[in-house]
């Protein structure tokens, strides 16, 4: 499953036995770097730096990324089309010829800046999931004082996520060796009747997982392993890198602050 590949790779990656502390930092600076910006060449070259580390510095598998970065990339681009057309005011930069509607210069610089920040966001996010496994990334995440509530929940959430995908496949897989796809009509019945069930499967399931957590004495807190690391054991080195490339990636926010693509 999809689930169980990802995990792999976060658990065996060219930067698995990079300090984990140090990952975490150097994502979320990054990321903010990229949110700040407000033109779209941070956040694209944060892009393309995030992605240049976790297909050539962690080994991950170019094809997999891709199918990994593919999601946010579609829906990014989705987000640029509608901003392009139905925001923004000013010169017509493209006429389509329906409904009067037309690609505007500030919708198309509005709709690129937010294409750009979601893959920056995302490459950043991409790079923390590929090359941290998750227990290990939860445990950081208490130590930035984040509410331990919050923390669990992220868990449970991690958790009942594959398992509602799993029951989803499952059923699919299910209703396919049926012939319940053999056709447009059956179709569309079929996928009504996988998402009719698919709630309460996926509730059943869920149930499930909870009493099998009682038994094994949980009481409302979930322990994360507390790994003894911090930043001493990166290396002046990496250290002086890190900082380096934040203060590259900040004085490119200063000076391109006012560039527009058209």
């Amino acid at each position: 499953m999809f689930e169980n590949t990802l995990d792999n790779y976060a658990h065996y990656n060219g930067l698995k036995d990079l300090n984990t502390f140090f990952k975490v930092i150097f994502a979320i600076s990054t990321m903010l770097m990229s949110l700040i910006s407000t033109s779209p060449v941070v956040p694209l070259l944060v892009a393309f730096v995030m992605s240049f580390l976790i297909i050539f510095q962690a080994k991950i598998p170019w094809k997999f990324y891709l199918k990994f970065l593919s999601v946010p990339f579609i829906f990014g681009f989705i987000t640029f089309v509608f901003m392009s057309i139905f925001f923004g005011i000013g010169t017509h930069i493209l006429d389509l010829g329906i409904f009067n509607l037309a690609v505007t210069e500030d919708g198309f610089n509005l709709g690129l800046l937010t294409f750009s920040r979601v893959m920056g966001g995302f490459t950043c996010m991409a790079f923390l999931a590929l090359t941290i496994p998750m227990t290990e990334l939860f445990s950081q995440f208490e130590r930035f004082k984040i509410p331990q509530i919050v923390v669990e929940l992220a868990m449970l959430m991690y958790r009942y996520i594959f398992i509602f995908l799993d029951e989803g496949l499952n059923m699919y897989h299910a209703q396919e060796t049926r012939l319940g796809y053999s056709s447009l009509t059956k179709s569309f019945k079929s996928m009504g009747m996988l998402g009719s069930n698919l709630f309460i499967r996926t509730w059943i399931k869920g149930e499930n997982a909870h009493v099998a957590m009682e038994s094994r004495c949980y009481t409302g807190s979930l322990k994360t392993l507390k790994a003894p690391e911090s930043l001493k054991s990166v290396g002046s080195r990496n250290l002086a890198l890190l900082v380096s490339f934040e203060v590259v990636l900040l004085i490119g926010v200063y000076l391109t602050g006012n560039f527009r693509i058209v």
